[in-house]
This record gives C-alpha cells, structure tokens and sequence, in this order.
C-alpha cells in the first residue's frame, strides 16, 4: 500500500480534494512557530522550527495518541487490500506545525516498513 503524508493550510480556503485524505487532523492546536521572530520565514522541514513545535507537551502527547492509530488504522485498510492511503495535516499557513508533524510521521511509518512519502501543499 502506498501512503501519502501531506500538509496544507486551511487558510487558503479548502481541504485539499484532489488527495482524498482517509484521515485529516488540525493541527492548530499546537504552538505557532510564525509568531517567533527567528522561526516565521522558516518551515517544519528545518530543524530548529521541528524542535519548537515537538517540544511542546501538546505535540508529545499528540504524537503518542496518534502513532497507535495509524498503526491500527493502516493495518486494517491493508488487510482491506486497499492500495493507498492518505493522511492529511493541516494548520494555519501550512508552513510550520503541518509540515513538521507531517515529516515526523512519514519518518515513523518508514520505519514501520511502509512505503511512504510527504507531500507538502504550501511551502
């Protein structure tokens, strides 16, 4: 089964349709890099705008709560024989926490064996 991890921003007005994400999750809960001076023009694929966002305890127990899912989930839409798999992470300008959370768990699911791959709608 290939799998697509993607991010976008919701305020660019739609959930991206052309992807048909099976699971989308908002993540505009956790902590805003865009309103620290040093990390604004950066994105969630550098390092230091990564370790703001994951470090935060929101982001860790996130991470934790939604591994186990997507272990289960993807295990049943495989048995399935379902060929593909989308999952969806959306913030504000989907430039910072969606990317970051979107490379974490492309990184996660790689190791577990998938094939896997982001894509990123905003940056």
């Amino acid at each position: 089964m290939k799998i697509i991890v993607m991010s976008f921003g919701f305020k660019y007005g739609e959930i991206p349709a052309e992807e048909q994400p099976n699971l989308l999750f908002d993540v505009r809960f956790l902590p805003n890099p865009f309103y620290v001076d040093e990390l604004k023009e950066k994105t969630g694929l550098d390092a230091d705008v990564r370790e703001y966002i994951m470090n935060a305890d929101s982001a860790k127990r996130f991470i934790d709560k939604l591994s186990d899912l997507l272990e289960f989930v993807i295990s049943e839409y495989a048995k399935k024989g379902k060929s593909s798999f989308t999952i969806a992470f959306g913030c504000t300008g989907g430039r910072h926490r969606s990317v970051a959370l979107a490379e974490y768990f492309c990184g996660f699911l790689a190791g577990k064996g998938c094939n896997v791959s982001s894509l990123h709608k905003n940056i």
